[in-house]
């Protein structure tokens, strides 16, 4: 039984974190946590943001990040209103952007099933701000159309259906949680005569230790252990691709193909 004292008036504020950067959270996700009284925070949130809530607001970690969850979400969604209820305003601190491949949604609806009023301040998406860092632009007048954002790992560990659309199309493919797919992912872009198409993999993309490594659909997985890329870390296919930070690596595989002296 949650007992409220009728003075404390329980609030949830789902505050997106950004990509890792602290100085990419929004403006109005800091008055949140500073408002807060309860601070969840995940894995993928800087800590750094930490610095911004009231000494008095109580901060506890709940650790999600794919594949080492260190509390359940069933167990989230009740801390979340035993919190709110003890405490008043909650601050659930998501990396990225709440809704985006985050289970946001799910804590909001969980919360006002108990009559808690309910906010979200929108985060800056690794998707588009990770690839936009290393200078590749998501969408480039002529080189593409459209792109999609997709899952590389579904709930029950498969590779995402979407991804087998998706490389049917021209557009630009970014992939979130695929670092455990790769070869299955090159093996169906290569299904469908893709294989040379340009491919960047971003790890701790907007924090000081960013790495990234360019390379084809034929060659990420052999590129990825050489440069020992690991979570987290996103992975970007097409042509935009060419326009990036390293575009040269791509001059220079066209240029060993000429001669003759690439294999």
């Amino acid at each position: 039984m949650i007992i409220n004292d009728k003075n404390i008036q329980p609030k949830l504020t789902l505050v997106g974190a950004g990509p890792g950067d602290p100085d990419l959270l929004t403006i109005k996700g800091l008055k949140a946590i500073a408002d807060a009284d309860v601070v969840l925070f995940d894995a993928l949130a800087n800590e750094e943001l930490l610095k911004y809530a009231s000494k008095k607001a109580e901060l506890i970690s709940v650790g999600k990040r794919a594949g080492k969850h260190s509390m359940k979400q069933e167990q989230i969604n009740e801390l979340i209103v035993k919190k709110a209820f003890q405490c008043g305003h909650v601050v659930r601190l998501k990396g990225g952007d709440p809704f985006i491949f985050g289970r946001g949604y799910e804590e909001i609806d969980y919360a006002e099933a108990f009559g808690i009023e309910t906010a979200v301040v929108p985060g800056i998406s690794s998707f588009y701000s990770v690839p936009e860092l290393q200078k590749i632009p998501v969408t480039v007048r002529g080189t593409n159309e459209s792109f999609w954002v997709v899952t590389g790992t579904t709930a029950s560990g498969e590779l995402s259906k979407d991804i087998y659309h998706a490389a049917q199309s021209s557009a630009t493919v970014i992939i979130l949680m695929g670092m455990n797919k790769l070869e299955e992912i090159a093996s169906v872009f290569a299904q469908n005569n893709k294989g040379e198409i340009p491919v960047a993999i971003i790890q701790n993309g907007s924090l000081p230790e960013e790495k990234a490594g360019y390379a084809t659909i034929d060659t990420m997985a052999s590129m990825v252990k050489e440069q020992q890329l690991t979570n987290p870390a996103i992975i970007v296919i097409g042509e935009v691709v060419r326009l990036g930070r390293n575009s040269y690596f791509f001059e220079q595989l066209a240029s060993l193909k000429k001669e003759n002296t690439w294999k």
